[in-house]
């Protein structure tokens, strides 16, 4: 009897493969971490895009300057430049309406380690509107000091 019981039985039955859906935990893990991942970086290249748009517009300005040696040009490319990045970055505060010392000490105020007022970036107070003719060109070094310190405030008021 004991034969006839065992060539009645079935063989084993394995059980079905695991399916694709749903995955283990550790796969929603990094699901979610690249998803929180993937955003941060997206904000943070969003929050640095007008960083990179007023140093490539100054990097516009200093080839242009380097063509003509238009120390006037420069003056006022750099100030137009730092204007914008500063009515951008800071909103409340009156950038529009200043203008000479004031500007500077804005300037200064928010990164210029008093460059702006009694350094490099003093030549932005008159030079912008002397007549082109009139004014002697910037040399090489103040040239290049000049454009360090406008790159130097807009890294520095970077959000």
């Amino acid at each position: 009897m004991i034969t006839a019981s065992i060539d009645q039985l079935r063989d084993i039955h394995l059980p079905p493969p695991p399916g694709i859906w749903p995955p283990a935990p550790g796969w929603w893990a990094l699901l979610a971490t690249t998803i929180v991942i993937a955003v941060w970086l997206a904000r943070r290249h969003r929050r640095g895009r007008p960083l990179r748009a007023a140093l490539r517009e100054l990097d516009a300005v200093a080839r242009t300057c380097a063509q003509t040696h238009d120390a006037v040009e420069l003056a006022r490319g750099i100030g137009a430049v730092l204007r914008r990045y500063a009515r951008r970055r800071f909103p409340d505060a009156p950038t529009a309406g200043l203008s000479g010392a004031a500007w500077l000490a804005f300037l200064d105020a928010h990164g210029g380690q008093g460059e702006f007022v009694s350094g490099a970036g003093a030549v932005l107070d008159a030079l912008p509107y002397r007549p082109a003719t009139a004014t002697p060109a910037l040399s090489d070094g103040e040239t290049r000091a000049l454009l360090a310190l406008a790159r130097r405030w807009l890294r520095t008021n970077a959000p």
